[in-house]
Parts: structure tokens; C-alpha cells; sequence
């Protein structure tokens, strides 16, 4: 086992990872820019190294950086965390040529599934159902519109190297298609340096279903259920549970067993979700993120797996601690992304909290960087805070979920919060009866322009 571990991330990843690696008997290593200096995850880790100024590009992105701060410390792994460096298969082939252990997939595993129709390719050959499409690139319009009308409008045009919902642009008809193809193929350039898109069937009333897997590197690999992740705006996710309100039984082994066979024959190595599309009880694979998501506590919450802790072990070479028919759901779990931004603008809004009280109880967990006079600094991401409640049943979730959100004080910033006290009075909300574009819908209806 590692005696020592580097984190190349910030805020409560950062602080996630601490405390695993903390219960392990773990010493840990904070990286962070000058503007995170007084930063919560450098007050906690065991040494603290700057690696730049507070530009993403110059500090927590600069590879030689982070390997310097590696070297200088002594420290045997790098854990990535979630976003900057996690899915970028060059540091991980840079990690590894430096004798260093990347806690996380491997490199080729990170390239097959960051070009989308590659990692489609890949899918369909490992059994995993895709959306119809196009069969790789759509090399310009006269080839977008035979696929249009080939697989049937409405499509959605998707840049290749594409995340986070740039480069994507919907066609509900042969008219549309020359203004969503060009637009979709100039957001691509613009934002990965890639102009390359492909083409799938747009679905109308889908839910966003991801499929928690994780296999030991040698062949064997499990799956941890499904997570709903179908509330969001602008292709961002807002709120997101476990298990899935409309999942059945029969459907979740189903598709799990799919996607953990689908993992263990390339021998994937550590944490991964394979996401889906899912309409009158079909699943429609369109993405893997190779690496720990944002909203992995909902699963843990069920499963009562530390995930983290599993993905160090298994970076380490020890087998997984569990296996198949050892997981069994217990509950429910929803988690809410708690954002520095405006309601319902959704604008960014750092500044320094004057006030900060995490809530509290059973089935309660606040995953969260801040602290009373803390200053949220301008240069990251807008994320504050996580709030995950657990509950014996999905009303009960919904209940505590209630209350936690009435004892959540974050005082000096606008912040989200007012945002999911409304959401949780929604009767679709209550029910589980919601979409993928449910949440623009009910934002255009509660605030009209």
C-alpha cells in the first residue's frame, strides 16, 4: 500500500480523498494556487505544496507542476479527482513514465472513451445498446442530411471531442440541419480544437440513467446500480439519486450486468460510469466518464462502499473488497449541488462567506470546502457544496432532504439553495416523474423572462 499520496485537484474532492486516504493510514499532499492558499483541503492534507498562480492553466492544469510538487515530496500516487487533470490520458502516461501510480484508469482506457465515437465504437462491440446514428464523423452537410434523414428527425449534432453540452445542437428537421451541423462543428473547434461531430437519434422524454461500475484491472469487474441524473439545464446536472425512481429490479441487473462484462474484458482498472439515455425501458449508451464522478455519495450511501478507498486499493494491486452478490441497495440516496450562483440567472457569484453551517442528523452528509470567512475565489468552478441525504425509502429521502436544506446556512454569497426549496415542492419532483428536459421546462414556467 502507498505510504504517501499527491491529490491534483482542489476544494471538497480534494478533502474527499484526504480523509480516505486519512482512514487508510495514508499521509496526503495538497497541491493549490496562490488564491487557495487559506483553502480548506491545505489546512487538512499532511503537506501543502504551491504549484502557480490562480489560472487553472498555470497551476492545478500545469502537468510539470504536479510533478514537481510529486517529486519534491516524496509522494508515491497522484489521485486525480474529478475535472482539471482526471481524464487527460497524457498526464497519465507522464505519471506512470515517472515511476509514479495514477489512481485511476489507464491511459488507453482514457483515450478510447474521450473520443465519443470511438468509445461508441467500442460499446456496440462489447454488447453495451447505443443510440442509432451516424457511423463515425459526419464529414459535412450532405452526409448529415442523409443520416437525418436515414435514422429519422429529430437528431442531435455532437462534437466528438465534446463535454459538458458544447457542441451539441438539435435538428428537429432537414431545414434545421445546416445551421445545427455548422454551429455544432464551430463550438467543437472553438472549444476542444476539434471540428470532427457525429449524429444520433434525438430522444424526446429520456431520463439520464449512469451505471456505476468498477473493475480490478485483471478482468474482474462489478457494478454498483444506477444513478438518476436527469435533472439538469443547459446539459449540467443539478440533483441526482440513487437507486432510479423508474428502474426495476429486472432492468438494473440487467444493464449492470451488460456494463460490468463490458469493463472487465478490456481490464479496467478503478472507478467508471457508463451513461445512458433512457426511454420506454431502453437504455441507449452515450458516454463513459473514466474516472470518480461529482455525484458518487449517492452510491456509497446505498451501498455503504467508500469508493474512494476502493480506488486506492485497487491502484495499489489489491484485489476489489467485494464482490457481485455481496452488493445489496439499502435505501435511498439523493444528492444536491449546492453553487456560488444567482437563482435563477444561475450567474457566478464568488465572495466571502460570513456564515457557514452544515447541516446535521441521520442519513445527513455535507460535502464542502467551506468554512466562516472563507473567500470563494473567482477563478474556478462555481460548485460550494454537496448535500447528500439517505433515507429507508425515497419519501423519506425526500423529507430529510427538506430539513437538511432548512438547517444549510451559507451566508454572504448567492447560492442555489432557494432553487431546490422550491424544486422539492414540486408534485413531478415528489413523484420521480421528471426528464432530462424537465428542469428548463419548470425554469421557464417559474421565471418568465
Amino acid at each position: 500500500m502507498f505510504e504517501k499520496i499527491l491529490i491534483a485537484n482542489r476544494g471538497e474532492i480534494a478533502l474527499r480523498v484526504i480523509r480516505a486516504a486519512r482512514e487508510m493510514g495514508i499521509k496526503s499532499v495538497a497541491v493549490h494556487s496562490t488564491a487557495d492558499s487559506d483553502a480548506m483541503h491545505v489546512r487538512m492534507a499532511d503537506e501543502s505544496v504551491c504549484i502557480g498562480p490562480p489560472a487553472s492553466s498555470d497551476s492545478y492544469l500545469s502537468i510539470p507542476a504536479i510533478m514537481a510538487a510529486a517529486e519534491v515530496t516524496g509522494a508515491q500516487a497522484i489521485h486525480p479527482g474529478y475535472g482539471f487533470l482526471s481524464e487527460n490520458a497524457n498526464f497519465v502516461q507522464i505519471v506512470e513514465d515517472h515511476a509514479l501510480t495514477f489512481i485511476g484508469p489507464r491511459a488507453e482506457h482514457i483515450r478510447v472513451m474521450g473520443d465519443k465515437i470511438t468509445a461508441k465504437d467500442t460499446m456496440k462491440d462489447l454488447g453495451v445498446p447505443c443510440v442509432p446514428g451516424s457511423d463515425g464523423g459526419v464529414p459535412d452537410l450532405a452526409s448529415a442530411r442523409r443520416v437525418g434523414a436515414e435514422i429519422g428527425y429529430p437528431v442531435i449534432i455532437k462534437a466528438t471531442a465534446g463535454g459538458g453540452g458544447r457542441g451539441m445542437k438539435v435538428a428537429n428537421s432537414d431545414a434545421e440541419m445546416e445551421r445545427a451541423f455548422l454551429t455544432a462543428r464551430s463550438e467543437g473547434k472553438a472549444a476542444f480544437g476539434n471540428d470532427e461531430v457525429y449524429i444520433e437519434k434525438y430522444l424526446t422524454t429520456p431520463r439520464h440513467i449512469e451505471i456505476q461500475v468498477f473493475g480490478d484491472g485483471k478482468g474482474t469487474a462489478v457494478h454498483l446500480g444506477e444513478r438518476d441524473c436527469s435533472l439538469q439545464r443547459r446539459h449540467q446536472k443539478v440533483l441526482e439519486e440513487a437507486p432510479g425512481p423508474t428502474i426495476t429490479q429486472e432492468e438494473r441487473d440487467r444493464i449492470g450486468k451488460v456494463c460490468a462484462d463490458a469493463v472487465a474484458k478490456i481490464n479496467y482498472a478503478g472507478a467508471g460510469t457508463i451513461e445512458f439515455l433512457y426511454e420506454n425501458g431502453e437504455f441507449y449508451f452515450i458516454e463513459m466518464n473514466t474516472r470518480l464522478q461529482v455525484e458518487h455519495p449517492v452510491t456509497e450511501a446505498i451501498f455503504g462502499i467508500d469508493l474512494v478507498r476502493e480506488q486506492i486499493r485497487v491502484a495499489a494491486g489489491m484485489p476489489l473488497s467485494f464482490a457481485q452478490d455481496e452488493l445489496r441497495i439499502n435505501g435511498h440516496a439523493i444528492e444536491v449541488r449546492i453553487n456560488a450562483e444567482t437563482v435563477p440567472g444561475f450567474a457566478p457569484r464568488p465572495g466571502k462567506i460570513s456564515a457557514f453551517h452544515a447541516p446535521g442528523g441521520l442519513g445527513v452528509r455535507m460535502d464542502s470546502a467551506l468554512y466562516n470567512g472563507y473567500s470563494i475565489p473567482p477563478y474556478y468552478d462555481s460548485l460550494i457544496g454537496k448535500l447528500i441525504v439517505h433515507g429507508r425509502d425515497r419519501p423519506e429521502a425526500l423529507a430529510r432532504l427538506d430539513r437538511a436544506l432548512g438547517e444549510l446556512i451559507v451566508d454572504g454569497v448567492e447560492n442555489t439553495v432557494p432553487l431546490f426549496d422550491m424544486l422539492l415542492q414540486d408534485p413531478d419532483i415528489q413523484s420521480g416523474d421528471y426528464n432530462i428536459h424537465w428542469l428548463e421546462k419548470w425554469l421557464a414556467r417559474t421565471f418568465p423572462g
